[in-house]
């Protein structure tokens, strides 16, 4: 698939969390997926990733339908929401399991919570797994243990390599770059990971833009479409935007929030300037 030289076929898409408020640097990704969209006369849509239960706040939706509504950057409804998704992800990991790519895993509450999240919502990326639960040998079990948590074994050594459209080729070693890594919580959700890929599969997404702190995410990505028999996707990962010490943009940077730029008096094309 080459969405360059196949415009009526393209779709992207936008997927905030909503944990928190947007800020500038979720404005300066989500303008880059809308004029790529427009360049390809293609479509743009909307995913709320909200997962979490603890985090996701309705409040946080609305504002960030308002905020993208103000930015002038136009998406084709409905707007699905991940929530309401989550047989489409326990068919894809019970697939995996009887394929013989995932197996049960006790560690850390630490990993859990970050498993629920786009790694660029913390302050790492998910760190390589150290193998404590990984079984002894190349098979592994497909029998589903009761309330335990899951990871994908990848292969030790294995290079993903993809082109993207902004910062090039790219190439990750699984066991030096990434390790195995969750896909599936005791409590019945998947992982940001394992959503992702279910979700871009079944919404048709031809191409995803997002930031440059998901490219290990892609590495583990490709390797969860590969296992479920899944039609690739082509991807532009845009820079990220840092504060004035260098530090990427998060939601804690509230001076930096869209909502909070608007109330200052700033207009739509200040805040696009400062994306920009």
């Amino acid at each position: 698939m080459t969405t360059k030289n196949n415009a009526n076929r393209y779709v992207g898409r936008l997927a905030p969390s909503p944990t928190g408020l947007l800020h500038v640097g979720h404005a300066a990704t989500f303008w880059a997926a809308h004029e790529r969209a427009r360049e390809y006369n293609g479509r743009l849509l909307l995913r709320n990733e909200d997962l979490d239960p603890q985090r996701s706040k309705v409040e946080f939706v609305e504002a960030m339908v308002e905020d993208l509504a103000w930015l002038g950057i136009e998406w084709e409804p409905p707007m699905i929401s991940q929530s309401e998704r989550r047989e489409l992800y326990r068919a894809a990991f019970e697939r995996l399991l009887e394929a013989g790519f995932v197996y049960p895993c006790r560690c850390s509450r630490k990993d859990l919570a970050r498993m629920m999240h786009a790694p660029h919502e913390d302050v790492d990326d998910e760190l390589v797994y150290d193998g404590r639960c990984r079984p002894a040998g190349e098979a592994l079990s497909r029998s589903l243990v009761p309330e335990m948590n899951y990871r994908f074994r990848v292969s030790d050594g294995e290079v993903v390599r993809f082109v993207d459209g902004d910062v090039g080729a790219q190439n990750f070693t699984a066991r030096v770059d990434f390790g195995d890594f969750l896909v599936w919580r005791k409590d019945g959700l998947p992982s940001y990971q394992l959503a992702c890929v279910v979700d871009d599969a079944a919404m048709g997404i031809t191409e995803v833009v997002r930031g440059t702190d998901l490219l290990k995410s892609t590495a583990r990505q490709i390797l969860l479409q590969r296992a479920l028999g899944l039609g690739g996707v082509e991807y532009f990962h845009t820079r990220l935007m840092v504060d004035e010490h260098g530090v990427r943009l998060a939601k804690r940077h509230d001076a930096l929030a869209i909502r909070t730029l608007r109330e200052h008096g700033l207009s739509r094309e200040d805040v696009l300037a400062m994306a920009g």
